[in-house]
């Protein structure tokens, strides 16, 4: 199964696309859809499509992962990057792809074991599970392969195949 996993954001969209087969990962590729400050929203937004439409082209994800929403103080920076979630998930519907969202604290327990681990512990563990000579350069992208690593830890669950879940 290939999981492109999603952090999202409106200057950063840290992408990850991973493969996942009884239980071995095999990493495609990660990064960050980049937009220009001092541009307007809309075009930002569109730029965030066009690039997750191109990766989704590309490496043909069979289901996405993506962070939830979560903020505690500034709304501002939450409706731009709920905007920016906005046409993700757009491109991926279109797409025909399934996606799962995950919040903070599904990611790090799934990948780290502990729930509040910090930037560094998730990093390091990505770096581990995934074999990466080096951690990636970015916390997002770091963050969007941590996703994915959690969404192929609970999507190929036993549980889910047992169940028959979606």
């Amino acid at each position: 199964m290939i999981i492109l996993g999603i952090d999202p954001g409106l200057a950063i969209v840290g992408y990850g696309v991973i493969e996942y087969n009884k239980g071995r990962f095999r990493t495609l590729a990660y990064g960050a859809i980049t937009t220009p400050a001092h541009t307007a929203v809309e075009a930002r937004l569109s730029l965030i499509y066009r690039d997750m439409k191109a990766l989704i082209d590309k490496y043909h994800p069979d289901e996405v992962a993506i962070e939830e929403l979560f903020f505690n103080t500034n709304s501002t920076t939450a409706i731009a990057v709920a905007e920016a979630r906005g046409v993700i998930l757009l491109a991926c519907h279109q797409n025909g792809i399934a996606c799962y969202e995950y919040t903070p604290l599904q990611v790090k327990s799934s990948v780290v074991g502990y729930g509040k681990a910090d930037k560094q512990q998730v990093m390091m563990m990505v770096r581990t599970i995934l074999k990466l000579d080096k951690a990636p350069k970015l916390d997002d992208t770091a963050d969007a392969l941590a996703i994915a690593i959690c969404h192929a830890h609970t999507g190929g669950s036993i549980l889910k195949n047992f169940y028959n879940l979606p």
